[in-house]
């Protein structure tokens, strides 16, 4: 019998490259003689590039060019978002950008680059256009629901209020439901969320240069090699594939590096140059505003609850800030939407969504993709309905949560077992959850106290039907034996390596061992993906990967054949061997008939499989969390005492990286939720702590066991 592969904790394939300091990530691939871009940003949160004067700049030694707003020949507006290509013209992203603009939508847009032979040089030709350049400087606002105000600045001509989209949701009718029923409880809440950024380890970087037959090669640390191709060809108005993109291992993206963001730019000048090998790269002051944030979202949540702690009818208002352009636009808000009716499910509700342009960073991407905002959100609500009526916290989430067998209209979704009253069950248990909700609900009053409650969460993994979900996978087999897998669902920190090899091991029957995954993507070599973003990397690869494997498995069996004179039904691989059904015996190894049929001298063959799956359907993630806190009133200190988190996660490919996966989740929504915040000068729009010093990221003494 073979052994598990799926399930087991194999340590990371890229471990000890990357502990030993082996791994190679965008910038030791760049060469040192490189050309250096920077980009000249905008000193005002809106305004008019006027005039933009370049000759001190071009005057400066080591100066190669200097580009501005200006020099744009051909204006083609680009979206960024790392959303999948659609046919559809109307479900395409919004194309809102510039490679540079002469109307700068927030304090940090791009209107200008220069190229130089060093750091030094290309610093001071970018003083130096600061300098002599005009702005008119136009009125700007930073809140949402104030940009949607009759005679608020305009920011996009063509967004009528600076609205982007706009969702409006409707169950039954909460009118009549309030109306008919007496003794309901009217409970209202309203919160916001913070803007913050995603803080990866390495900054965005890249860097393009020419090919001998007129393509462009971009080597970038991105999340979407296959989107970014696309996208640079929009951005400059040239075919896609004159384009080839090269994704090395990534530092981390958290869905940051799910937008294209200076790669169309570095492509471009490097074009401009004759293919002179450019490279772009991001500080951490420029990544903090220049790359994604994101969505500061403020809702107001209105239940109306029988006092047997059931719902009769609810309502929800999310307003969520895009900042200065699209990216994802209305997406995240409109998910916040059709995300409230289902984890706690009403005959009655009404929910509007609005996703509106201001004067800040755009928003874009990250960790969850607007469920954290919305779970934060409605938790805060149902922990203070619960206090309304009197009801114990936990418990009133138990009356009211989705059903066994909930389907949602839209997904077609479906919740399967009641993993959510179990994930409670181990929860409440382990850290004794109902016996320390009495004694602090008991506590004498004080300057400090202690206080332990529970939320819960829901997401739904991977993004059909709202758009494309396809995998594509490659395997080939070696003179020895081992396999080598291609995917796009790429490695960016998470250990998406190491899951694609255990599942092709277990489906093929080899061993770990005679695994190799193809880490780093090329576009040129890669088969087509979309990436990896919305928590789809895992589940989506495990169809083209099991369905390429069987392919695969198929060949080589019906190879074998003619040498083992065994029929294909009763032959299997188990662990490198090709072994009869019937009684196990080992026929031929995987070694010797690799080497037969590449070196037959009548019937030789390359064995290979490749195929794409379209996947239709959708897993919902369903897990809680339990936090005890101590809270000094007068200090507004919170001290986080002991936190769990339980996840229903299905199958665990690997136990160790499922685990360090939810570490780095809790680590996050720490920070989140007790000091992070990216915070803004009002009178002049500007970032006032993009930078990590003052930018209160939480660290390892910042946090309890996990």
């Amino acid at each position: 019998m073979s052994y598990k592969v799926v399930g087991k904790p194999y340590i990371r394939l890229d471990a000890h490259d990357k502990a030993i300091g082996r791994t190679k990530y965008t910038d030791d691939l760049c060469d040192r003689g490189a050309l250096i871009a920077k980009v000249l940003h905008s000193p005002v949160a809106h305004g008019i590039v006027k005039s933009i004067d370049k000759s001190e700049a071009e005057k400066i030694p080591g100066v190669v060019a200097v580009y501005t707003c200006f020099d744009l020949k051909e204006k083609h507006l680009y979206p960024t978002a790392g959303h999948p290509w659609s046919m559809d013209p109307h479900h395409q992203d919004h194309a809102d950008r510039l490679l540079m603009t002469d109307h700068p939508r927030y304090h940090g847009d791009d209107i200008g680059a220069v190229v130089a032979e060093d750091e030094v040089a290309a610093a001071q030709a970018i003083r130096a256009l600061e300098k002599n350049m005009v702005i008119e400087e136009l009125p700007f606002v930073l809140d949402a629901r104030e940009a949607m105000k009759d005679g608020a600045p305009q920011i996009h001509e063509h967004w009528k209020n600076n609205i982007i989209g706009h969702t409006d949701m409707h169950i039954g009718d909460t009118a009549k439901a309030i109306a008919e029923e007496k003794d309901l409880i009217k409970v209202e809440t309203w919160c916001k969320t913070p803007t913050v950024q995603h803080c990866h380890i390495e900054n965005f970087l890249c860097y393009a240069y020419g090919e001998g037959d007129g393509r462009t090669v971009i080597v970038a640390s991105t999340q979407i090699p296959h989107i970014v191709r696309r996208v640079v060809g929009q951005a400059t108005g040239l075919p896609w594939g004159k384009f080839r993109v090269i994704k090395p291992y990534v530092g981390g993206g958290f869905g940051n590096k799910q937008d294209v963001l200076y790669e169309p730019l570095c492509a471009w000048l490097s074009i401009q140059l004759g293919g002179r090998l450019v490279k772009l790269e991001c500080s951490r002051e420029e990544t903090f505003i220049c790359n994604r944030v994101r969505h500061a979202v403020e809702f107001h949540m209105t239940s109306w609850v029988r006092p047997d702690g059931t719902f009769a009818a609810r309502k929800c208002e999310i307003w969520s800030d895009q900042g200065g352009y699209v990216s994802h636009g209305h997406s995240i808000a409109a998910k916040e939407a059709g995300a409230f009716p289902q984890l706690y499910p009403c005959d009655n509700i009404d929910c509007e969504a609005w996703t509106v342009h201001t004067n800040k960073p755009a928003a874009g991407a990250m960790r969850g993709y607007g469920m954290p905002q919305a779970s934060f959100a409605w938790e805060i609500h149902t922990e203070e309905i619960a206090e309304k009526i009197g009801m114990q916290p936990l418990e009133f989430r138990r009356k009211n949560l989705m059903p066994v067998g909930y389907v949602h209209a839209f997904s077609k979704n479906e919740l399967y077992e009641d993993s959510i009253n179990q994930c409670f069950d181990k929860g409440a248990a382990f850290i004794d959850y109902y016996k320390k909700y009495e004694e602090y609900k008991n506590q004498p009053k004080g300057d400090i106290r202690r206080g332990i409650a529970v939320s819960t969460y829901w997401y739904n993994t991977a993004i059909y039907p709202i758009s494309l979900e396809t995998s594509s996978c490659r395997m080939v087999m070696n003179q020895d034996g081992s396999i080598q897998v291609q995917i796009a669902e790429n490695e960016i920190g998470q250990g998406a390596d190491t899951v694609c090899a255990q599942m092709a091991a277990e489906t093929l029957g080899v061993t770990m061992d005679k695994v190799h995954v193809v880490s780093c993507q090329d576009t040129d070599i890669t088969p087509f993906g979309t990436g990896v973003y919305a928590s789809r990397g895992t589940f989506v690869m495990s169809f083209s990967i099991r369905q390429t494997a069987l392919m695969l498995k198929e060949r080589i069996l019906k190879y074998a054949h003619e040498y083992v004179r065994m029929p294909v039904f009763n032959m299997d691989i188990v662990d490198n061997w090709i072994i009869r059904t019937t009684d196990g015996r080992r026929l031929m190894s995987l070694e010797e008939l690799s080497s037969t049929a590449i070196y037959h001298m009548t019937n030789s063959q390359h064995m290979t499989a490749e195929s794409t799956y379209t996947i239709k359907s959708n897993a919902l993630s369903l897990g809680a969390c339990f936090a005890e806190v101590e809270v000094d009133i007068p200090m507004c200190r919170v001290q986080l005492l002991n936190i769990i988190n339980v996840h229903d996660c299905g199958t665990v490919i690997n136990p160790a990286l499922a685990e360090a996966q939810v570490h780095g989740g809790m680590s996050m929504g720490i920070g989140y939720a007790l000091s992070e915040k990216l915070m803004w000068d009002e009178k002049t729009g500007r970032a006032l702590n993009n930078n990590l010093l003052d930018y209160k990221l939480s660290s390892f003494m910042d946090h309890p066991r996990l």
